[in-house]
């Protein structure tokens, strides 16, 4: 089931961790990847939102953030 989060909840998740981190998506419990953020998109307006891009693969998703995700059968 999706689940979209504002930009006000991923500001307050953000706001915990190193900013000095880099920052990957985790992509696809099947074939569980990171992949680099690349560029933020804002879209103003009624429809308005925010993407950020895919910027390349790093590889296989750490063991770790698989079992927290809950793709641990992955």
């Amino acid at each position: 089931m999706p689940h979209e989060i504002s930009v006000r909840q991923l500001m307050h998740q953000l706001q915990v961790v190193d900013p000095d981190l880099p920052v990957y998506f985790a992509i696809n419990p099947d074939w569980p990847q990171a992949h680099r953020v690349g560029r933020l998109i804002e879209i103003s307006g009624p429809e308005g939102a925010v993407y950020l891009a895919e910027n390349g693969q790093e590889g296989v998703l750490p063991a770790e953030v698989r079992t927290q995700l809950d793709w641990a059968d992955a």
